[in-house]
């Protein structure tokens, strides 16, 4: 602060820790009244403020009507200029008289104390006051100063509130992201959002997924959904029935990523190129010659492999009477990776057929007699209720020593696997091994691969005093069972008018 004298007196200015004091100021020169209460540093410093934008708007109205080009004046000494410092306003400051409360030493005091060794040590308040006006030169006016201190002030506290608004962002982030993982599920749940897909093509984590025979759109995605593969089953579905043409699904391994989103596994399943795992379905009744080109269609093992592998028979463990694989590749689809071999693949197949055997209760001593059986009853019954009765026509017909009289023996034995019926040449035909018209008893070897269900007719035939069968509907498999050769015939008349009919059946 700053301050003046005069040629009679020497005036004390305002201090700025201390109010200026009023022309009805009363002087405490006696005890005869309260002495005043010492100002606190708030109420200091508010009043110190007030007088600084009294100033400043005073001289910025002052300036606005003066000339533009009036020479700038030096402006006077004014009564509450600051002093230059603190000690000089100590040491000019007038003596307060005597009994009068100390408010000006007591804010002194507050302001500038002594540190331990000695030194005054400035008071924070005065560092930052000091501090808002160091771009201001000593000797600028003082609505400059008070402008400086009125913009240091501004500023500050604009980077004070952009530092907490920060603070506050990242803790609020930082908080909500603590929250959703700890808690997201929940609530989710709470408001009804459920997510039932994911996105993009996976994580990066590779999955092994196998089809199977008779999957359905919703059992592929039940068992995706258990892998961690899509998100929910009905989504996949849900991109199954979005597609343009329903997709098709071949059994086999695909290899996949955890975390696909539906659409991306519905693509992924349908291409070849993430298949590892060949597939193969036999069907029942096929032949061995068949299944050697559908194994070849599938894994790519040349049928010459296959046979060279199944020259020896007994190597597989079949009965001695067998000279081929022929009834022993059970029909099932299985699943073989590219590294299989022809004797792993005919080997699976095998150890197949002796599963089913041994589930149905076929002693090992019987298992040549029930696989021909069961390869004729295969080849001939087309309802599964048929199956048991045409067992029990063949077995009837043996213990009278009657031939079997089997079309389907006769065009194995010709070769001539893609028909039913037969001429009167063929089924006169001694020669061939398997014409059960010309050799009485069960069939020489097996002519077709049985499944479970002629395996089964085999072991347990339906009871009935049947000798005779005969399909009088190719196109329905409807077949008439009788006891007579009289029933009999009318029933292959019946089949006889059924062919005339239909010239062009099959």
């Amino acid at each position: 602060m700053r301050w003046t004298a005069n040629a009679s007196t020497i005036s004390r200015p305002e201090s700025k820790f201390r109010p200026p004091r009023s022309p009805n100021a009363m002087d405490f020169t006696s005890n005869d009244k309260e002495p005043e209460r010492p100002l606190t540093r708030r109420e200091i410093r508010e009043q110190q403020r007030q007088r600084e934008r009294e100033q400043a708007e005073s001289e910025l109205a002052a300036g606005a009507g003066a000339d533009a080009d009036e020479p700038e004046q030096t402006p006077e000494p004014v009564a509450n200029a600051e002093p230059a410092s603190r000690a000089e306003a100590a040491a000019s400051a007038e003596p307060a008289p005597e009994g009068a409360p100390e408010r000006t030493a007591m804010a002194f005091d507050d302001a500038v104390r002594p540190d331990a060794s000695g030194s005054e040590s400035a008071d924070p308040f005065d560092t930052i006051f000091n501090d808002a006006i160091d771009g201001v030169g000593e000797d600028a006016p003082p609505s400059e100063v008070t402008m400086a201190r009125a913009a240091k002030r501004k500023k500050r506290r604009r980077g004070g509130c952009l530092i907490i608004a920060l603070v506050v962002i990242a803790a609020l982030v930082g908080g909500g992201l603590f929250v959703w993982n700890q808690f997201g599920d929940r609530i989710t749940d709470y408001l009804g959002i459920t997510q039932t897909d994911y996105e993009g093509e996976g994580n990066g984590t590779e999955v092994e997924f196998t089809i199977l025979p008779g999957d359905t759109g919703t059992s592929i995605g039940q068992r995706l959904q258990e892998q961690g593969v899509v998100l929910t089953a009905d989504a996949f579905v849900s991109s199954i029935l979005a597609m343009p043409a329903e997709p098709t699904f071949i059994p086999g391994t695909y290899v996949l990523q955890e975390e696909m989103s539906a659409a991306s596994a519905v693509v992924a399943l349908t291409d070849e190129k993430n298949r590892v795992e060949a597939s193969v379905t036999i069907p029942e009744g096929t032949i061995m010659r068949d299944v050697f080109t559908l194994v070849e269609e599938s894994t790519g093992i040349p049928v010459a492999d296959l046979e060279a592998a199944a020259a020896d028979p007994q190597s597989f463990g079949l009965p001695a009477q067998a000279q081929s694989l022929e009834g022993f590749l059970f029909p099932a689809t299985y699943i073989f990776a590219p590294d299989d071999t022809a004797e792993t693949v005919l080997t699976t197949m095998v150890d197949r057929t002796y599963e089913s055997l041994a589930s149905h209760g076929v002693p090992e001593q019987d298992v040549w007699d029930v696989i021909r059986l069961a390869s004729l009853i295969e080849k001939e019954a087309r309802f599964e209720e048929d199956f048991y009765k045409v067992s029990r026509v063949f077995l009837n017909r043996i213990d009278i020593n009657m031939p079997l009289q089997s079309d389907a023996t006769v065009t194995y034995g010709t070769g001539k696997y893609d028909r039913a019926a037969t001429t009167d040449s063929e089924r006169g035909d001694a020669s061939n091994e398997y014409n059960t018209y010309e050799h009485n008893g069960m069939v020489i070897r097996p002519i077709s691969n049985p499944g479970d269900l002629a395996i089964d007719a085999a072991m347990h035939p339906a009871d009935g005093p049947w000798l005779y069968f005969v399909t009088v509907n190719l196109e329905t498999g409807e077949t008439v069972f009788s006891e007579t050769y009289d029933q009999h015939q009318a029933a292959v008349d019946e089949w006889l008018k059924w062919l005339e009919e239909n010239p062009d059946y099959g």
